[in-house]
């Protein structure tokens, strides 16, 4: 089995910024289609019950006349969707090691602004283990051990999978285990590491988020009427607007608290979890990790090398972390 350690990259793709910049690339994400395709995957949409009227999508990828050996929930980052590259690539790892595969979106991700009327934000877990939930029942048979449901995310779609799992007991799901690669760990710290680095990833975010607003604006105007000034804002004071304006958590301190799982905030997990860091991620700082309480039924990895979700091998655009979870994953 593979570890961190055996993560080396050739010297050329070892700066942190290029990995996480490659990531995410066109280049990349072809390369997750090209993958996809090869293997005769069909894709087919559902909306899922994310409880009080919450709808989610998501798209059920399975390779026809597979005897598929498990069910995989794929979680992606902020301002990611079922479509982003590592999402692609992922999928077509878990396929292969014998899983179906779910990639879900989050509220108002992809194309997906119409099917909610209320704004994301990060804290919404109850809505993605409600379609967990839904997931599971639609796919699998319950009790079935020869089919077991595990779950995989990116950076914020790693808090959400470590959160799940935590919650996945007492909602009845089936959760066998779960992965997460550069999971957020402390939200605060993690914008603070975005305001001091490259200015580069504070502007990525801030740009998709603002565009992501205006849709909601254009679909829902009565529900949602500020204007372009208002969105005019850094990326802590557009989120303070939201916290104030949208939630009930009253301020910034309460609402980066309420999905953080820094600490032992994780020390109830009972579903078996591996996580996989980069000591030079630059939008997540390596140095909180270092103070995790883990309980015993978490593993961490850390590699030297792999920026934000990068963790490339080669020009090719393929990565170590889609070969990691599904070894991590794989059905026994």
């Amino acid at each position: 089995m593979i570890t961190a350690v055996d993560y080396r990259p050739p010297k050329w793709l070892r700066n942190p910024h290029l990995q996480s910049v490659l990531s995410s690339s066109d280049l990349r994400r072809r390369r997750g289609q090209r993958r996809l395709q090869a293997l005769g995957a069909v894709s087919d949409e559902h909306i899922f019950d994310g409880g009080d009227g919450v709808r989610l999508q998501g798209w059920h990828t399975r390779v026809p006349g597979a005897d598929a050996r498990g069910l995989a929930l794929l979680l992606h980052g902020w301002e990611g969707s079922a479509e982003s590259s590592y999402m692609r690539m992922a999928a077509a790892s878990l396929l292969e090691a014998g899983y179906e595969v779910v990639r879900l979106n989050f509220r108002d991700h992809g194309d997906t602004h119409h099917l909610n009327e209320e704004l994301f934000h990060s804290n919404r877990i109850g809505e993605v283990v409600n379609a967990a939930a839904d997931i599971a029942a639609r796919f699998l048979e319950r009790g079935d051990p020869r089919r077991p449901f595990v779950a995989a995310g990116y950076s914020l779609g790693g808090n959400f999978a470590l959160r799940l799992a935590l919650r996945a007991p007492q909602a009845g799901i089936p959760l066998l285990r779960v992965a997460a690669v550069c999971p957020v760990l402390d939200p605060l710290e993690t914008l603070v590491g975005m305001e001091n680095g490259l200015p580069l990833y504070h502007w990525y975010f801030q740009r998709k988020w603002r565009r992501s607003l205006r849709r909601k604006r254009e679909l829902f105007p009565q529900r949602h009427d500020f204007g372009d000034k208002d969105l005019d804002r850094n990326m802590r004071e557009l989120t303070r607007w939201m916290v104030e304006r949208y939630t009930e958590f009253g301020t910034l301190e309460n609402y980066f608290d309420g999905y953080s799982i820094a600490g032992d905030r994780l020390a109830g997990l009972r579903v078996p979890a591996h996580i996989l860091m980069a000591q030079d991620d630059p939008v997540i700082p390596f140095a909180h990790f270092r103070e995790w309480q883990l309980p015993a039924t978490a593993t961490l990895e850390v590699a030297g090398w792999g920026g934000h979700c990068g963790f490339l091998e080669n020009a090719a655009g393929d990565g170590y972390s889609e070969r990691w979870i599904a070894q991590r994953l794989a059905p026994p």
